[in-house]
Formats: C-alpha cells, structure tokens, sequence
C-alpha cells in the first residue's frame, strides 16, 4: 500500500498544470483565439453549454426556441444569455465549424485490438469518397510517442494515408504487468487527454473528442485507502479535468472498440457508480478521473455494445449535426471549487437532453 500511495502522488500532482515531463506532452498546430467576451460578462463567469436534443429513438429535435429552453444550476432556474440552434447544412458551413477530434488509443488496447482500430477508423475516414462533413483531426496515442496530425481536415482520403503513415510502435506496457503498468498507463492516459483538451480550447468552436479505447485502469478498489493528500489531489485533478473540457467546449465521447465481446462484464458498466459529480475531496476516489466519467459528465456519450466501430464513431459525429448553443451568467461561488450540478429541461413531451452535467465556480 505504501507504494501504491508514493505512485500516486507521483502521478496525481503534474495533471493540473499539464506540464508533466513524462509522457512528452502532445504537440498540435497554433490556433486563433477564440472569439472575446462582451465586456458585461467574465470570461470565468459565462457558462456555454451545448445541448443535443433528441426524440426517444434518438433522433435530433430541431427548431426549437429559447422559450423551450430551462437552465438549471443547483436546481435554480437561470437566465439565458444567449441561444442559437445548429441544424443541417447550416453545421457543416459554420464558421468555426464543429471539428471532430479521433483519437485512437494503442496504449490501453491490446496489438489485435489496435489493428482493427486502424481498419474501422479508416472506414470512417473514407467514407462517401472521402468527403468528410466536419473537419477531422487525427491523434494516435501510442507508448512510442502520441502521434498529432498538423491541423484538420475533411479530406478523409488524406487522413486515411497519413494514418498509415503512423506507427504505434511495440507496446512497453501491457496487462500482465498488473497494478504498476496500470498505473503508468492512466498517467499517461490522463495527461494526454489534459494536453490535447488544453490545446483544443485555444480555438473557438465547438469541439467532439472521439476517444476510442476501452477506457484506462480505474485503479480502484476495497483494499485501496487514500489518505487526505490523495484525496485532495485526486479532487484537484477532476475540477482541472472538468474546467479544461468546458472552458474548450469539448464534449468527450468513450468508443469501446471491443464491442459486444467486451459487454458481457461488470467493468463496463462500472464507471457508472461514479458519475455523481464530485463536490468534495472527501469523496474522491480515482475511477472519478476515468474516461467514461468524463465522457458522461461533459455531455458525450459512453458506447460500449456494437461490433461496428466505424457507426459508433459516426453516430458520435452525428451530434455535430444538430444542437443548441446557449449560456447564462453563473453567481460567484462562496468557496474555490465549489461544485454546481446542471440540468436543462426542454417544456416538450417525449424528448431527451444530453448536456454537461456540472461545473466548478470560483468566489
């Protein structure tokens, strides 16, 4: 145990600054700054949210107006700021257009597992000739260095070759090494995803991070204790998780490539134990920083059940298609870090809403 609790801190402590000398962070293309703020609302105030609305076969609702809309934040209703809605044609021509972020895992998947990531991510790509709806970055996440393409593209042809280019690499961390590779791998895992997500919010727009991986170590379980420290940093990490999707107006989705052969187990349904959003260190355990938690709470999706890994991709891009775009004011918080819960209510019969489902507001 004393081992586990000096890893721990090891891994923990770097995550907020996402500066962690190892792995070597991502590297991606400059982008413009986004879009500044009116001059009545602080850029650490104003919460935009963006919402998928669907019927309850999941089919997008369009048209709707703000009046349909009802913010909630810790139960109380907020005024909206701002509203659009993003529908059709009008998705694939806006300016900045919504961009898809694929993200192929080789670090927490098995060789077999990688391979036929790379035969389904390419049938995404090429896909009606290659002409891709929405620009598309490429990121490999590999043990012999995290592979960024240079700006996106909707040319899937293009993308398809400069996959091929990409070599993974032979894996130095594997499942039988047990507890200690686990922990590397979610080391890893994390501070790649703070990396790319700070990255991503460096630009304007929306932005669907398509991670597809069976999810890293969840390294929890009864015989684990966490002291206080512990407790503390995993919390810290979770508000700096959180707060850099949001800020970047990511929405992260967790893509199993294993499909139905991986359905059949408690594992992937674990995660949801841990979805509640975490308002204390007191609670803090570190399946709460797993990318299943994340994916949920920042209004994605976790798919887990079909042996298609090219529709499940492209049903995750789909929610480009489609959405509202809304903000209001949130009130100074009383403490730093102080966990609001979000809910947006649509006043229509039969209809769902998938949104980010909390925030961290500041005094």
């Amino acid at each position: 145990m004393g081992r586990f609790v000096r890893l721990l801190l090891v891994l923990l402590a770097p995550l907020g600054a996402v500066s962690g000398q190892n792995p070597p962070s991502p590297q991606l293309h400059p982008r413009p700054a986004g879009p500044s703020l009116p001059a009545t609302v602080s850029a650490d105030r104003q919460i935009i949210l963006d919402v998928q609305v669907t019927d309850k076969s999941g089919a997008p609702i369009r048209g709707l107006q703000q009046q349909d809309f009802t913010v909630l934040d810790d139960k109380r209703p907020q005024s909206i700021l701002s509203f659009h809605g993003v529908n059709g044609e009008a998705a694939s021509t806006a300016d900045p257009p919504v961009e898809i972020v694929l993200i192929v895992d080789a670090v927490n998947a098995s060789p077999q597992a990688v391979a036929y990531e790379r035969e389904e991510v390419k049938k995404f790509l090429l896909r009606n000739g290659g002409k891709l709806a929405q620009p598309v970055s490429l990121v490999v996440f590999a043990d012999a260095g995290t592979k960024v393409q240079n700006g996106s593209s909707r040319d899937g042809n293009a993308l398809a070759a400069l996959y091929d280019q990409y070599e993974t690499g032979v894996r130095s961390i594997n499942r039988s090494e047990g507890f200690y590779g686990a922990d590397e791998r979610f080391d890893m895992s994390l501070k790649t995803l703070t990396s790319i997500a700070t990255d991503e919010g460096t630009s304007p727009g929306r932005k669907l991070m398509i991670w597809i991986s069976q999810g890293w170590p969840l390294l929890t379980g009864p015989d684990i204790e966490l002291s206080r420290k512990e407790q503390q940093q995993i919390f810290d990490s979770v508000v700096s998780a959180s707060t850099v999707l949001r800020q970047g107006r990511i929405t992260l989705y967790s893509v199993d490539p294993l499909g139905l052969a991986d359905s059949g187990g408690v594992r992937i349904t674990y995660y949801e134990e841990f979805l509640k959003g975490l308002a204390s260190p007191s609670r803090a355990v570190v399946a709460d920083l797993s990318l299943q938690v994340l994916a949920v709470q920042s209004g994605g999706r976790v798919l887990n059940s079909s042996n298609s890994l090219t529709t499940e991709v492209a049903n995750c891009a789909a929610d480009a298609d489609a959405f509202y775009v809304l903000s209001f004011n949130a009130s100074r918080a009383d403490r730093a870090d102080e966990y609001h819960s979000l809910a947006v209510t649509v006043d229509k019969p039969g209809i769902k809403v998938r949104t980010r489902s909390g925030y961290y507001a500041q005094p």
